[in-house]
């Protein structure tokens, strides 16, 4: 496959989307982060869990997959409230990669369901936090309500090669669901 390709990466607040677009970029990536503040817990309660930083517009980065494709990686803002700014990356956009934390799933739905209502197909990626619970496939199907054919993988935002198999799962995937409605 050669081209190019804009993919979302999704997910709740601190689950590591900056983390992964700027482990995989080749080129210095572009992130909006800004710092947190305690004005706003009201509308970010995670503001006491040591997280400093939030994304407020996007993160982006590009890389390449086998000399050929080349994905474009738009990270969305976290929280529910950027949900218009969601609808803006999303268009034109060919899939996500929606990132969710063993620690805390159930902080995955609202992106889960953003996607679901944006019709956008989507891979679910478990990244692996060395404090977090370990799961198997099924467990975290069932929790997560997910499709059958939803791909599901784990990774390690934090490591090139781990993150760049779970962007592969995904464009794999994008594939099938492509091939499946012509």
């Amino acid at each position: 496959m050669s081209g190019a390709a804009k993919i979302l990466v999704v997910g709740p607040l601190g689950v590591g989307k900056t983390t992964l677009i700027g482990t995989v970029s080749e080129i210095e990536p572009l992130s909006t982060e800004a710092s947190m503040t305690r004005a706003g817990v009201r509308v970010d309660p995670d503001v006491g869990s040591g997280k400093k930083t939030t994304t407020v517009a996007l993160d982006f980065g590009r890389l390449t997959i086998d000399g050929d494709l080349v994905l474009y990686l738009f990270g969305t803002p976290g929280q529910q409230r950027f949900l218009p700014a969601w609808r803006d990356l999303a268009k034109g956009a060919l899939g996500a990669l929606a990132l969710v934390d063993s620690r805390d799933l159930a902080a995955s739905f609202d992106a889960l369901d953003n996607l679901e209502d944006l019709d956008l197909p989507f891979a679910v990626a478990v990244n692996v936090f060395p404090s977090g619970p370990r799961y198997d496939a099924d467990d975290i199907r069932t929790a997560l309500d997910l499709l059958p054919d939803t791909e599901l993988v784990t990774c390690d935002a934090r490591d090139r090669a781990s993150s760049i198999r779970a962007l592969i799962a995904l464009v794999r995937h994008l594939i099938h669901v492509a091939t499946e409605s012509s």
